[in-house]
């Protein structure tokens, strides 16, 4: 059984939390997306299916929007909002990113909903939060990945290039994690016995405290982390870790061994390659072998620690220029040694490592005629099972199923224009 089986979401359909109803839907919430009559924003984003525009082949709708039924109701008129309310009045969850003071001014204000529904938890994600000089700014994806602080970190040692923004929206998907963990959190909190809450999630915010050590570095030292190729940023340039390979790809060499056991898995594969004699530095990799733990700490302190470490490191770039790029990324894995591959998200996606795990889920497409192959589980969790269980709704695939279920009447509700 899925863990969220049994818990109602009503989502106002929305870029800014579209991932985040995916999110608890693919782990077994009842999540209602609710558009407007006319459809949700996203469905006109590309790219679409065979390059054809249709609101039922944009790939952004299909992906953020898996395992939800789909209503299409107009909630900004007096009938629309009272079936809103009666769908609430059902949930556990309320999600939306509408601008603030949206909802107030259609009637559903914080009083109307968690003030008078106890058990619901209202998860409002906006981009600088709910009051405050920034609420009513205009804002992106990229925006906000910029103005949370994350673009400054993500770059090339050259610091003549700009920062750089790594493909998709980093900025909703890491408001997103807060906002599920905070969901979660609130409804572990009413079942043992407390009540609905609302919950405010800040893009920005949740932008600027996922830069790892940037913006602590920044408050509490007064100094600027480094923009470094393919590594952390740092107040210091550190050693190179991405390297070019024979076939002219690239690989991320991870990091060096610290143990003597891995000391002894870099010997074991050197030799394997037949690399131990060609290396000039095997012996520092011999010594690595009598230290259970390399205290790196000591790096350019002690030389006998800082000579094992370069080796180590070094080590890895001799071999990466040696070999094709794939070839050394599969023969140090089997050999226990972290390194990563440059791919294309579509090389990652055709990868068999992530074939081997079940990424890959073969989904009826009904507005093709054929099956799709979708990304699976971002996360394995075997007590409690994740699954796509129906692809993105079409425009209003749900209505009338939802709202019998709620007992309203769909026919009086299309005479008062609500529903298309």
């Amino acid at each position: 059984m899925s863990a969220l089986n049994g818990i109602r979401v009503i989502e106002l359909a929305h870029e800014n939390c579209a991932f985040t109803g995916k999110l608890l839907a693919d782990m077994g919430a009842d999540v209602v997306v609710i558009e407007p009559l006319e459809g949700a924003a996203s469905r006109g984003y590309e790219p679409f299916v065979d390059d054809v525009p249709d609101p039922e082949r944009s790939l952004n709708w299909w992906h953020y929007n898996t395992s939800k039924r789909g209503v299409a109701l107009d909630w900004t008129v007096p009938e629309g909002r009272d079936a809103l309310l009666a769908l609430i009045g059902g949930a556990d969850l309320l999600l939306e990113a509408q601008d603030p003071g949206a909802l107030a001014s259609a009637g559903l204000g914080d009083p109307v909903l968690t003030g008078a529904m106890e058990r619901l938890i209202h998860v409002s994600i906006t981009p600088f939060g709910p009051e405050g000089p920034r609420a009513m700014d205009h804002a992106t994806d990229l925006t906000l990945f910029a103005s949370g602080g994350v673009a400054f970190a993500c770059g090339y040692d050259d610091h003549e290039l700009p920062p750089i923004r790594p493909m998709g929206n980093h900025a909703q998907s890491m408001g997103a994690s807060f906002a599920v963990q905070a969901a979660l959190t609130a409804l572990i909190f009413r079942e043992a016995g407390g009540a609905g809450q609302k919950i405010d999630v800040s893009l920005n915010a949740a932008a600027n405290v996922t830069t790892e050590l940037s913006s602590y570095n920044w408050l509490v030292a007064k100094t600027l982390l480094l923009r470094q190729t393919g590594r952390h940023a740092s107040p210091y340039i550190s050693m190179p870790t991405q390297y070019r390979c024979k076939d002219g790809r690239y690989v991320n060499t991870g990091l060096p061994p610290r143990t003597a056991k891995q000391f002894v898995l870099m010997l074991e594969w050197f030799r394997e390659l037949g690399f131990d004699t060609e290396f000039e530095e095997t012996v520092f990799l011999e010594m690595g072998t009598q230290h259970p733990v390399l205290d790196i700490a000591r790096i350019g302190e002690d030389d006998e620690v800082t000579a094992i470490f370069s080796a180590a490191r070094e080590a890895l770039a001799f071999a990466s220029e040696r070999m094709n790029a794939y070839d050394f990324f599969v023969s140090a894995q089997k050999a226990n040694i972290p390194v990563g591959i440059i791919y294309s998200p579509d090389e990652a996606f055709e990868d068999e490592h992530f074939k081997a795990r079940g990424f890959q889920v073969e989904m009826e497409q009904p507005q093709l005629g054929r099956t799709v192959r979708y990304p699976g589980a971002p996360y394995a969790l075997p007590a409690s099972p994740w699954k796509l269980s129906r692809v993105a709704p079409t425009l209003g695939e749900h209505t009338d199923e939802v709202l019998a279920e709620a007992g309203i009447d769909a026919e009086q509700l299309r005479a008062s224009g609500a529903l298309g």
